[in-house]
């Protein structure tokens, strides 16, 4: 039997608070991180990833007090990321309660990073957030971007997750930043061709508007839908994405 589908609530968050905004732009405030991380635990998430938005784009770490919190008031694994540079950096997170570390900007400018930090506390701790976007100029058309879809990597987004994969990451959370914050469904080609390069988890990750999206999402190969608005201002409940994968076939953890 197939792994169960996870549900992921996503917090962004910046200068302490969850925002959410439309292609990382217009954010709107959205509450809390800690409530709406002891909320979405009880609402049976299977884990809650919390990503400081800012922190790459400011050159600083992740907010350590924030993380910390959180980890105290949930039950289920929690990953963080945003700012992650260095060995050190997974330590202190990881000794604040993180189960795993996302890693973006700082892998991409040194890739020997994954490896590091693979070797040191394993592959299962480590997410590769795949920030990426149509891009003719690329060869499989998509590219990489970082600091919140602001900036392009040059890279091919099929290419680096390979490399990603073959370095030690333990799993991939692919947001289209085409469709981040759109409520239009996902990007299922783009979920399609890094199902076909990697044998990795992979996180669908924007886009997510309605439960026939996350089923969508889930045929096309994603192994957990991760999403935010959606769920922070009540358009959907983990129990709706849930029933409707369930409904279509799909193992859902209860």
């Amino acid at each position: 039997m197939a792994p169960a589908i996870r549900i992921i609530p996503c917090l962004d968050v910046l200068d302490g608070r969850v925002v959410k905004g439309v292609n990382f732009t217009n954010l709107k405030d959205a509450g809390d991180p800690v409530e709406l991380a002891r909320a979405y635990d009880a609402a049976g998430a299977d884990e809650i990833t919390f990503l400081d938005i800012s922190a790459s784009a400011e050159g600083r770490g992740t907010t350590r007090e924030v993380v910390k919190r959180t980890a105290e008031e949930v039950f289920v694994p929690l990953t963080v990321g945003g700012g992650v540079r260095s060995i050190d950096d997974v330590a202190e997170l990881l000794a604040c309660g993180a189960d795993k570390i996302s890693i973006n900007t700082a892998a991409i400018a040194r890739p020997e990073l994954i490896s590091e930090i693979a070797q040191r506390f394993g592959s299962q701790v480590i997410t590769l957030s795949l920030d990426a976007r149509a891009c003719a100029d690329q060869p499989s058309g998509y590219e990489v971007t970082t600091h919140g879809g602001r900036k392009s990597a040059g890279l091919d987004a099929i290419a680096w997750a390979t490399q990603a994969a073959d370095r030690g990451v333990g799993e991939i959370l692919l947001n289209s930043m085409d469709a981040d914050g759109t409520r239009a469904g996902f990007d299922l080609d783009m979920l399609a061709a890094v199902r076909d390069a990697v044998n990795l988890p992979l996180i669908a990750s924007g886009g997510a508007g309605s439960v026939e999206h996350c089923v969508a999402a889930a045929r096309a190969g994603a192994n957990a839908i991760l999403a935010a608005s959606v769920f922070h201002y009540g358009t959907l409940s983990i129990a709706d994405v849930k029933a409707g994968l369930a409904d279509a076939g799909f193992e859902v953890r209860s």
